[in-house]
């Protein structure tokens, strides 16, 4: 359940990362006989830290549409958006759910640029990441990786690297970027998200992207996650806008990631790569 929060293909990747791993090394818990979300998600954005299984569900999406790489960087600069904003609203802790596989520009990098002294935790199931934010723990003492399950609210929730790091008295970003859709319509992704809500403070904002069911092919991208990684729903913009229920909407809305306070003009209409994820932000009164 999973979303790498950086662009590949800057020296910023390394803080977060093996300098001087070997390539081909890979962690002894780490399966790479079925795909991964977060490398999945990493082969998308064009980074290094996948494999062949985990490209081939790539390829099979992209006979469907060429949304998914676009769409990727989309979610990509939302973030850098989203999470700047927060920052510069005075929010200076994060729990980002669902972080991925490193790049630059993630949560912390965004967020300490604007506030050296911001505390972010990372929380993701998947132990590549893990490994990848050994790293990261050793040079950045206001950061946390977490290896949790996001689905188990208690268990991230008491985790002593995040109850033990983030004030919950005050304040705090909530980050589910590309995540709630790896939620099943079974596991009660609206109850989950609630809970999560329920434990942040007044004052605290939801940052949350999710597919979007906005175009033909959406349906077709979704049986592709389903058949390889067994998680993917795409839902429509009242149900991703739903998942804010009880907080105050910022404008403008949900929307189509490219579309939220964009940093420049954007070209519209948008192609299947703008319409593929929408997201917004609230904040908890």
């Amino acid at each position: 359940m999973v979303e790498s929060h950086g662009e590949p293909g800057t020296g910023e990747a390394h803080d977060w990362s093996w300098a001087t791993a070997d390539p081909e090394h890979v962690p002894p818990e780490v399966d790479t006989s079925k795909p991964s979300i977060a490398r999945v998600y990493d082969a998308a954005l064009g980074g290094k830290d996948n494999y062949a299984v985990d490209r081939a569900v790539i390829e099979e999406a992209l006979k469907i549409s060429p949304a998914p790489i676009g769409a990727a960087r989309a979610n990509r600069d939302l973030l850098i958006r989203g999470v700047r904003h927060l920052a510069r609203q005075g929010i200076d802790q994060f729990l980002d759910l669902g972080s991925g596989l490193p790049s630059a520009q993630n949560t912390h990098q965004v967020a300490q640029a604007e506030n050296p002294n911001a505390r972010v935790v990372y929380v993701d199931n998947d132990p590549i990441v893990l490994a990848h934010g050994q790293a990261l723990l050793a040079r950045n003492a206001s950061t946390r990786v977490v290896t949790a399950d996001l689905l188990d609210v208690t268990d991230v929730l008491d985790h002593p690297d995040v109850v033990g790091f983030l004030d919950f008295s005050r304040p705090i970003g909530l980050v589910m970027l590309s995540v709630v859709h790896h939620i099943l319509d079974e596991e009660d992704p609206v109850g989950v998200v609630n809970a999560y809500k329920a434990r942040i403070a007044p004052g605290s904002y939801l940052f949350l992207s999710h597919f979007c069911d906005s175009f033909p092919e959406a349906r077709a991208l979704k049986d592709v996650l389903l058949r390889a990684i067994g998680r993917g729903q795409m839902r429509g913009t009242e149900e991703i806008t739903a998942f804010f229920d009880g907080f105050e909407l910022l404008e403008p809305g949900v929307v189509p990631t490219p579309l939220w306070r964009p940093d420049t003009p954007v070209t519209q209409p948008l192609d299947d790569s703008g319409l593929l994820i929408a997201g917004g932000m609230a904040r908890k009164p």
